[in-house]
């Protein structure tokens, strides 16, 4: 491939992907994505929605080389996940949290676990401690560095798996539902983290959710149906489809919802609205 400029600034390349879980015996094998393409820049904040079922979760798995494409290629940071070489490479460079934080915290001691990573990356005690150190005050955990992961909150654990993964410096963090197990309070916890990662950080984030409201600031959202992408677009041109994304069982944002709602009783009103802010706004206009 040639490498241009523009090749350059992207931090995940995804060519004519397709995915295929094999059945034995005589069930049909099942096809999770067909022949995909899109590409992530670098210090993007990229939504990813789509009802189950329609490959969210096996594409994040392609993003970290948990799994490999059936047919075409996955590329991070210009290294082929196919390439065997390079896998360290890639997983350093493009981390991953998941739904449930308790399957990613190892250790007893809240420290100890962020620096669980690192140490397996074979980083220096003295640098290990101050990268624990740098991810706790991240994700402002840093007080409790002592204590144990299972006598803290479903939000707080999931900020120290997040901060278990900053420890080893990636450039980029793929979020596969991560809010799907908390209750409110956990959910705005951590997605002041994930905001915070990408707009103070400059980190590449990949936002897998269920949840619209988490991905009304993303820069784009890609909306996958039945393993194919069928709309792709900033939050403001994704969310205003509200017929769209319900034929195909997804919700939009509350507030784009009422939106919409009053716009067919005869409202004289925006139908892009996304926040509070802006139908505040939009209704005392």
């Amino acid at each position: 491939m040639k490498v241009t400029m523009e090749t350059k600034k992207r931090m995940i390349e995804v060519q004519n992907v397709s995915f295929v879980y094999p059945h034995n015996n005589e069930e049909e094998n099942v096809i999770a994505l067909d022949g995909i393409d899109f590409h992530i820049n670098k210090g993007e904040f990229v939504g990813i929605i789509g009802h189950n079922g329609s490959g969210k979760s096996t594409l994040a798995k392609l993003f970290n080389a948990i799994i490999f494409p059936t047919q075409g290629n996955v590329l991070v940071n210009g290294f082929n996940t196919k390439d065997q070489e390079h896998l360290w490479d890639i997983r350093q460079t493009a981390g991953m949290v998941f739904q449930n934080p308790d399957n990613q915290l190892v250790a007893t001691i809240v420290e100890e676990d962020v620096a669980f990573g690192p140490e397996n990356l074979g980083v220096p005690p003295q640098e290990i401690r101050e990268r624990v150190n740098r991810a706790l005050a991240t994700v402002e955990m840093k007080a409790y560095a002592h204590q144990k992961p299972h006598q803290l909150s479903g939000g707080q654990k999931q900020r120290i798996a997040i901060a278990g993964i900053l420890a080893m410096e990636p450039e980029c963090i793929i979020f596969d539902e991560p809010t799907a197990m908390l209750d409110p309070s956990g959910r705005r916890e951590v997605m002041g983290t994930i905001k915070k990662l990408n707009q103070d950080k400059h980190m590449t984030v990949i936002h897998i959710t269920h949840f619209m409201n988490e991905i009304i600031d993303a820069d784009r959202i890609i909306v996958l149906d039945k393993g194919k992408i069928v709309m792709e677009g900033t939050p403001e041109v994704i969310f205003k489809n509200v017929q769209g994304l319900k034929k195909i069982g997804l919700d939009v944002p509350q507030m784009t919802e009422l939106a919409y709602e009053l716009k067919n009783e005869g409202l004289d009103i925006s139908d892009n609205i996304l926040s509070i802010e802006e139908m505040v706004a939009a209704l005392c206009q």
